[in-house]
């Protein structure tokens, strides 16, 4: 049955995940970025309940290899399993600031292909990262303009991807934090929202990739509890900057209390926050924060 089949599927990957986490134990080697997906995917495994997580296992493995000068580069592999995986491929872009986006992209359509030729339909997350160790380094001085690929149709097939992330903090006052929160958007040209006191809301939304890059500083701070709680991604197309600004619910990045009348600061007034939501057209986000209905 679809469910035994779904219910394989998910242990495959959380028996996979582990096998990384277990081979690469550092952070900057593998890490989850959306611990909330693996949460659901393992409450659906331990508990077989027949809620199939809302959201792909998103995560990113770092690869260090040697170009042929004896310089060592680094390559970034951001995967997202589909719920399906093993049975599909796993969605992978390998990025490293070296490659020129048309090596880029023949990098990731060379990747999928050797996937899809080789591995389709078996855990193949340590034979990707294999493959990017041994070939990645070659792309990076390809003169791409004479492969078959020209580098302008290479870019007609970019997708660029819009992001919106929700993100559940147990609480922010840190004045250095919020500064950053603040200074990060406003450099990777994020729009949103940010709620301090307890508990803490921050909304960016903007290119993916620097959604990415938002997130992967924001949770290098120490917090008690931060996570993903949401996010949703829109493909653009070819999307240039006007279609990227018509998919923003927020002008700009900024702080917004709701203080509770006679809180002593801290607590916020989530009815404020619901009518903010609300306004914005995101009321729904609401309960996936705090699990009720808003009124």
């Amino acid at each position: 049955t679809t469910e035994m089949a779904n219910q394989e599927a998910a242990e495959i990957q959380i028996s996979e995940l582990d096998l990384l986490s277990s081979m690469f134990p550092y952070e900057e080697e593998f890490a989850v970025t959306d611990q909330l997906a693996l949460a659901e995917l393992k409450h659906y495994v331990e508990n077989e309940s027949a809620e199939v997580p809302s959201s792909k296992v998103q995560f990113i493995l770092n690869v260090k290899t040697e170009l042929p000068n004896a310089s060592m580069v680094e390559f970034s592999m951001a995967c997202a399993l589909p719920f399906k995986y093993p049975t599909v491929l796993p969605e992978i872009t390998v990025r490293s600031s070296l490659l020129s986006r048309s090596q880029q992209i023949l990098l990731n359509s060379d990747l999928k292909t050797y996937l899809m030729q080789n591995l389709s339909g078996e855990p193949c997350m340590l034979s990707a990262r294999e493959w990017v160790k041994d070939h990645a380094a070659a792309y990076i001085d390809k003169d791409i303009s004479s492969s078959s690929m020209t580098a302008s149709d290479a870019i007609q097939s970019e997708v660029t991807t819009f992001t919106r992330l929700w993100i559940y903090s147990h609480h922010i006052y840190n004045k250095q934090k919020r500064k950053n929160i603040i200074d990060w958007a406003k450099e990777l040209s994020l729009s949103g929202f940010c709620m301090p006191g307890k508990p803490g809301v921050v909304c960016v939304e903007g290119l993916q990739s620097s959604c990415e890059e938002f997130w992967s500083r924001v949770r290098r701070l120490t917090w008690k509890r931060i996570l993903i709680r949401h996010r949703e991604d829109v493909s653009l197309g070819g999307g240039g900057h006007a279609e990227i600004q018509k998919q923003r619910k927020f002008p700009t990045l900024e702080e917004k209390c709701f203080g509770a009348p006679g809180a002593r600061g801290n607590h916020m007034d989530l009815g404020q926050l619901y009518h903010f939501l609300e306004e914005k057209g995101c009321a729904d986000i609401f309960q996936m924060y705090f699990g009720v209905e808003g009124h």
